[in-house]
This record gives C-alpha cells, structure tokens and sequence, in this order.
C-alpha cells in the first residue's frame, strides 16, 4: 500500500446563497492540514483533493451524502428541561455536549419550552450542499508515525 500523503490546503467554504461558513485565509488563520485516508476531512472534499498537487487551485461542490449528509428527523427531539440543571439560560442556538451510547455528541438547542427542550444532534451542516474554494499549499509523504496513528503530528 502506498504511504498516505500529508496534504496542507487553504479553503474557503460557502452555502449556497453565497454566505461564507468557514475559511483558512485571512488574518491570524492557518492552512488545514491533513492525512489522506484518515478521514480528517469530509469524504467528498478529500475524494476532489486526490492526485492533487502543491499550487493546484479549485472549486468543489459537495453534496449532503459526501459531507456532512442529510437531516435525520430522529436526532430532532424534546429532552426535559431538567437535563439542563446547573444551566441558568438555556437559548436557541446554544450548543452542549451530550454523552450518549455512542460516546459524547455536540447537541444544538433548537427551542425551548416550558418543561422540554428540543434539541438537534444533527451537525450544523447536515442537508447543504457546501461550496469549497481550496488551493493546495504544500503535500508531503506521511511518515510511519502519522500513518500508524491516523493524524499529522
């Protein structure tokens, strides 16, 4: 199996009306650096980025199945108010980290009522289509380590 590659990028991510999400660029940021194959990064970007040399330039269209996938209605649920003690406001909007059986999961407070509050586990960007600029900077054969442990050190 060939070593996987280090691969450094600057991007930046819109939504379809054109508003940006996210960016490397610009004051203070630093490039995204990542492992191919380790699942770093969404599959539909990596899998753009493949063969992909230092300097090369482009624009990717992800859609939902191959970034952060579709809304799943069943991760949309009323929790009781009383799940939240210790919290003084408890808003819209607000994010909290939940520990489920699968382990801890970021959870977004969607509204709240007088006894329940309704919860999202959905990732933010779940069901859009996500528009990425991205220019490789730099791209780099992994060393053993980083292969074996799944990151860049």
């Amino acid at each position: 199996m060939a070593q996987p590659r280090v691969v450094t990028i600057h991007y930046t991510l819109t939504n379809d009306e054109g508003e940006q999400l996210d960016s490397s660029r610009g004051e203070g940021r630093e490039p995204l650096t990542y492992l191919e194959g380790a699942q770093n990064i969404i599959g539909g970007l990596e899998s753009a980025l493949n063969e992909k040399a230092a300097g090369d330039a482009l624009k990717v269209d992800i859609e939902p199945a191959d970034g952060y996938g579709e809304v799943n209605e069943e991760l949309v649920q009323p929790v009781p108010l009383s799940a939240f003690e210790g919290v003084e406001t408890i808003e819209p909007g607000m994010q909290f980290q939940a520990q489920t059986p699968g382990g801890p999961q970021v959870v977004r407070v969607v509204e709240v009522g007088e006894e329940t509050v309704t919860i999202d586990a959905n990732h933010p960007l779940a069901g859009q289509t996500l528009h990425f600029d991205v220019e490789v900077v730099e791209t780099r054969e992994a060393s053993e380590e980083e292969a074996e442990h799944g990151h860049v050190h």
